[in-house]
C-alpha cells in the first residue's frame, strides 16, 4: 500500500559543458526525494545520445555549449516527433531573442542560472506533470511579446521594407529608437523588461554592427539609413 502511495521517480540528465555546474545542479538535486539524474553530458550532440538511450523524464540543458547548443538541441529533440523527454533551458541569459527562440524550439521551461532550490525543483515538477514553467523575469518578457506583438508586426514589417547593411534584430532596433531618443541603458531595461545587461549588450552590438563609436555618429547612420 505505501509503494502504491509513492510518487514516481523523475529521472533527469544535465546537459551543461562546465563540470563544477553539472555537480551542483547535481547536488542540489539529489537532496530532493523523488529526484534521480541518471546522466551528464558536457553538449549538445551527446545530449540526443542519451535521451535516446536513457529516456529521461526531463532533459535540463544549457543555452551555449560546444557542437550544440540547447536551443539546437530541442529543436530536433522535438523535431523527431517520438521523444516524452521535456525539455527546461538553464541560461544566464535572459534575452527575449534566446527565451523566444527556446519556446519556439519547444522548450517545456526556461530558468535562469541564478534559480533558487525551491523555484528550480517546483519547475522540475510542472513540467513533469504536463505544465511549462518560466521564471518570474522570463514571464514578464513572454507576456511582453504577447500583448505587443500586433504593434511589433508592423513595425519591424516597415523596417524590414527599408534597405539597411547592418542585419539589426528587432529588439536591436527598439534599443536604437530609445538611445537616440535620449533613454539611459536603466530606462531602457525598465521599458523593455530586460535587465540592464542585457540592454548594456543589445547597445554594444548596434554600435559594433553599424560601425560607430559614438552617439552623434550613431544618430547620423541611423538618419541616413533611416532606421527611426
Amino acid at each position: 500500500m505505501q509503494n502504491s502511495e509513492q510518487k514516481a521517480i523523475i529521472t533527469i540528465v544535465l546537459a551543461d559543458d562546465h563540470s563544477l555546474v553539472r555537480d551542483g545542479i547535481r547536488a542540489l538535486l539529489e537532496e530532493e526525494p523523488g529526484l534521480d539524474v541518471i546522466g551528464e553530458v558536457s553538449n549538445g550532440l551527446d545530449a540526443l545520445k542519451m535521451v535516446d538511450e536513457k529516456s529521461p523524464n526531463i532533459l535540463i540543458i544549457d543555452i551555449r555549449m560546444p557542437e550544440l547548443g540547447g536551443i539546437e538541441t530541442v529543436e530536433r529533440l522535438n523535431a523527431k516527433g517520438k521523444s516524452n523527454t521535456k525539455c527546461i533551458i538553464l541560461s544566464m541569459h535572459d534575452s527575449e531573442e534566446y527565451i523566444l527562440k527556446s519556446v519556439q524550439a519547444g522548450a517545456n521551461g526556461y530558468l535562469l542560472k541564478d534559480t533558487g532550490k525551491a523555484e528550480f525543483v517546483k519547475a522540475i515538477h510542472m513540467v513533469q506533470e504536463g505544465g511549462k514553467y518560466f521564471s518570474g523575469d522570463i514571464s514578464n518578457v513572454l507576456v511582453n511579446n504577447l500583448f505587443s506583438s500586433d504593434k511589433k508586426t508592423n513595425q519591424s514589417s516597415s523596417k524590414a521594407n527599408k534597405s539597411t547593411p547592418f542585419d539589426l534584430t528587432n529588439k536591436e532596433l527598439q534599443v536604437l529608437e530609445l538611445v537616440l531618443a535620449g533613454y539611459t541603458n536603466k530606462e531602457i531595461s525598465e521599458k523593455l523588461q530586460n535587465s540592464k545587461r542585457t540592454i548594456e549588450t543589445h547597445r554594444f552590438n548596434l554600435m559594433k554592427k553599424m560601425e560607430v563609436k559614438n552617439l552623434i555618429d550613431l544618430s547620423k547612420k541611423a538618419n541616413k539609413y533611416n532606421l527611426v
